[in-house]
């Protein structure tokens, strides 16, 4: 996924930002609680093609971001 891409992109439900899952190609919305799938390398920011994330998956998303 392109940088500068990413860089621009937001959540489309809470325009906060975004985390590039480069294992599962997603984009991460902690706000939301979304993580928007990517496909082709292409993002697709629906909120009805996102998935929610699991309490477990949000914390560890806010301990890997705190992290860095």
């Amino acid at each position: 996924m392109d940088r500068k891409l990413l860089e621009i992109l937001v959540c489309p439900v809470t325009k906060g930002p975004l985390i590039h899952d480069r294992k599962h190609q997603e984009l991460i919305s902690l706000s939301a609680g979304l993580a928007y799938p990517i496909r082709d390398d292409i993002p697709v920011m629906l909120p009805e093609e996102a998935r929610e994330l699991s309490e477990e998956e949000k914390t560890a998303w806010r301990e890997r971001e705190k992290a860095k």
